[in-house]
């Protein structure tokens, strides 16, 4: 049987981490949670004592404007406390949704700031996962938190006030008053963990029925569900998945059925060894008609505070475990230096020389290197391209070189300095780059160019279009620069083609202007021809730049100043393309390979 992970902080832990995020960013949640538990009991306290107060008065035949004025004075108190409660309860809210918004900010920075070597583990992508529910709404750990420390301060107070009450009565209904509560509670919490313990099925029956659901409203989707004729099968899929969903909830509603059936049972066990305690004593002591209410009434309470307490704390130990995956996200340590990494700034005068020197690299988790003792030099202003079958570790070695990975064996130097002492992001403003996934915003097209919302410098980001060969579509568009891109937040957002998208990222990466150029086969959407010259065109504006380009087309990169050829994580074969043809090696079958190939498409065209 597989053994449960223990949590890396337990409840006292967390609770103590809440309570200091409280006190650094916003004290009055923590005065209000104090104010409220007071206020709770005082309230508490009045409802317990008004009946018998004024069934006292009538006992003992006081006058009527006595009797009016005892509960005119004790309904007034009572209001009053409920007002003051109702207050402090309606503004405590906003105390604790800045501090669930302070974590969720975190959590957003670390998700946005973090090493790329943490982007798409899945480990730290379910633990992000959990840390965004335990923080996704006012009933969500990160701030319902607040409610149930208000609680069992509450009931604590509660518990310790009604047992000096009892001080007169006998101990042995203090004890099954405290018994049964303690039986009513353990039965309580059945469901709770019932569904707690199936939560991950629960949860995953719930995401193949959102994944059905997306999938059905997908536009992209909906061509081939149209055309295939899917629709009838996606419905049955959801209907089975449904079906499983129900009796899942009907497992789960039925176990809560068994606790609350116990726990009717308790009360009723309680209920009447109370009453018949204090009808015994009625009739042996004289105990007056009102003290027996106030004591009759006061042990349901007590019950009430003895059951608060232990659901408080198993409430707090459930947010605990939630609240685990918040901090455990957070403090994962990063691998790569930023603020406390030596400071480097981009400059388009300085010449910078890039050294692979004996390097390795392996993927976590794979049984082979992708990349094994790479030397390689790249001088300053040099053109050099990477070309290699899929797989052959092409993108790795441009990781490597930007500083989105770091070596498993030998080091990345520039400038003869190993890269990892740098301030990692400030290393990365040396690079313009394209890589073959790039992120298109759903944001003004001056803003895609820029990566700086609202950003005023129109020329720049213009003259940079214009040499991306983007300007012909540029002139056209609506709003110019200000024109939305992608229809998922703007309803009057524009859809780019794929060559559109492509020279939009080129007009990105010229924009910024970094003295390192990297392309990672950019250019893919578009044919032979048409990236061979826009590589061509590329090259030309950035003379005197270092550059990368890697393409599986062999032909387009033959104006590189040097050429590597990498199979089996190393490289096979280096040099231009006119020596690389002549040596007849692999580069020269492959080319000859791909020649034939568009030959004969040529020739079918």
């Amino acid at each position: 049987m597989k053994q449960t992970q223990k949590p890396t902080y337990n409840m006292w832990q967390n609770t103590g981490y809440m309570i200091r995020l409280a006190w650094q960013e916003h004290k009055s949640v923590l005065w209000l949670c104090l104010a409220l538990a007071l206020l709770h009991v005082a309230v508490s306290l009045a409802e317990l004592y008004l009946a018998p107060l004024a069934l006292g008065k009538v006992e003992t035949a006081a006058p009527l404007g006595e009797l009016f004025g005892t509960i005119a004075v004790m309904a007034g108190a009572l209001a009053l406390l409920r007002g003051l409660l109702a207050y402090g309860n309606e503004n405590t809210m906003y105390g604790r949704v800045q501090l669930r918004m302070t974590l969720v900010m975190q959590l957003t920075l670390k998700s946005l700031r973090t090493s790329y070597p943490h982007v798409g583990r899945p480990d730290l992508e379910k633990e992000k996962e959990r840390a965004s529910m335990a923080l996704s709404s006012n009933g969500a750990a990160g701030e319902a938190i607040w409610r149930v420390l208000t609680e069992i301060a509450q009931n604590l107070l509660g518990f310790g006030v009604y047992l000096l009450l009892f001080l007169r009565l006998d101990p042995a209904l203090v004890l099954i008053a405290a018994g049964t509560a303690v039986l009513s509670s353990l039965c309580a919490r059945w469901g709770p963990r019932w569904a707690f313990a199936h939560r991950k099925e629960q949860g995953a029956l719930g995401q193949r029925m959102d994944y059905i659901r997306k999938k059905a409203a997908d536009r992209g989707a909906l061509k081939d569900i149209l055309l295939f004729g899917m629709g009838d099968w996606l419905k049955d899929v959801y209907a089975t998945v449904l079906g499983l969903y129900q009796d899942l909830l009907v497992k789960e509603q039925r176990v809560y059925l068994r606790g609350d059936l116990a726990e009717v049972f308790f009360t009723l066990l309680r209920n009447g060894a109370a009453y018949g305690y204090l009808l015994a004593m009625t009739l042996r002591e004289g105990m007056p008609a009102a003290e027996f209410l106030l004591y009759f009434t006061a042990v349901g309470n007590f019950t009430a505070w003895v059951t608060g307490i232990l659901k408080g704390f198993g409430e707090l130990h459930q947010f605990s475990l939630e609240l685990c995956s918040v901090r455990n996200y957070l403090e994962v340590p990063e691998p790569f230096l930023f603020e406390g990494g030596k400071p480097i700034a981009p400059d388009l005068h300085t010449p910078y020389t890039l050294r692979l020197e004996d390097v390795s690299f392996r993927y976590p988790g794979a049984e082979q290197d992708t990349l094994s003792h790479i030397d390689l030099t790249v001088a300053p202003g040099e053109k050099l391209a990477i070309v290699g079958l899929n797989g052959a570790g092409k993108t790795t070695l441009m990781k490597l070189c930007c500083g989105l990975l770091d070596p498993t064996g030998g080091r990345v130097l520039l400038n003869g300095q190993d890269i990892r002492q740098y301030d990692r992001r400030a290393y990365y403003t040396l690079f313009s780059t394209v890589f073959q996934d790039f992120s298109v915003f759903d944001t003004t097209l001056a803003d895609n160019v820029a990566q700086q919302p609202g950003s005023t410098d129109t020329a720049g980001i213009e003259d940079a279009i214009r040499r991306a060969g983007l300007w012909e579509k540029y002139r056209a568009l609506p709003r110019g620069g200000q024109t939305h891109i992608g229809k998922g937040v703007y309803e009057d957002g524009i859809q780019l083609s794929g060559g559109e998208l492509q020279r939009l990222m080129l007009a990105r990466a010229l924009y910024k202007n970094g003295p390192i150029i990297i392309l990672d086969e950019p250019t893919a959407a578009l044919d032979p021809i048409a990236e061979h010259q826009l590589y061509l065109r590329y090259s030309e504006l950035t003379q005197g730049r270092t550059s990368f380009y890697i393409s599986h087309r062999l032909a387009s990169t033959r104006f590189c100043d040097r050429i590597l050829l990498l199979g089996g994580g190393k490289i096979l074969e280096e040099g231009t393309h006119q020596s690389l043809l002549e040596q007849g090696g692999e580069y020269a079958r492959l080319f000859a390979i791909q020649s034939q190939y568009y030959k004969e498409g040529n020739g079918h065209g």
